[in-house]
């Protein structure tokens, strides 16, 4: 665990959709494809149907998302109050703005749940699964963008990264201690 003057970083192994948080972050695509990759579907078989039903308003009326950007729906039957779905960038060798964008992604989810009054947020390995970025530039990424933004997000106490993989929690674990 690690203690920043403004909030709490934690480390934990595990399933991201069983964390008592109050938001929590599933990476998806522009057009937030509804089941695309593990996490996703993952997080559609805890939140249930409801969730695909609010989705698929919500994206019949905005069609896509930029990357770096996201949309918020309802936790359902997660224990969480809010899901965040951020466009995660597909790696393509780094020469197309990756970084930028999945550090985007950890920015722009802080300042959603901060506005929505959110107090605590967890976030997975934003795309190390099927969008192949590589993981030890993402942690990389990740714990610099929420660094940074956390000056900015007073109202967030708490962080929680959620590895479901024991390479990636070894590279968080080696930066959070």
């Amino acid at each position: 665990m690690y203690t920043d003057s403004m909030a709490i970083l934690e480390l934990m192994q595990g399933d991201i959709t069983t964390v008592p948080v109050d938001a929590v972050v599933n990476g998806t695509t522009a057009r937030v494809v509804i089941g695309g990759g593990s996490l996703d579907a993952a997080i559609h078989r805890a939140a249930g149907p409801l969730l695909m039903t609010e989705l698929r308003r919500i994206m019949d009326e905005r069609k896509t998302i930029a990357l770096g950007e996201n949309i918020s729906t309802q936790g359902y039957k997660m224990p969480c109050k809010m899901i965040i779905h951020t466009a995660c960038p597909v790696y393509m060798g780094g020469g197309w703005e990756e970084a930028k964008s999945l550090t985007e992604c950890y920015r722009s989810s802080l300042l959603t749940a901060h506005d929505a009054g959110m107090e605590s947020i967890a976030f997975p390995n934003l795309g190390t699964g099927a969008h192949t970025f590589p993981k030890q530039r993402a942690c990389e990424l990740s714990l610099a963008a929420v660094k940074e933004t956390l000056p900015a997000v007073p109202g967030i106490r708490r962080v929680v990264f959620v590895c479901f993989e024991k390479e990636n929690y070894a590279l968080y674990a080696v930066r959070i201690g």
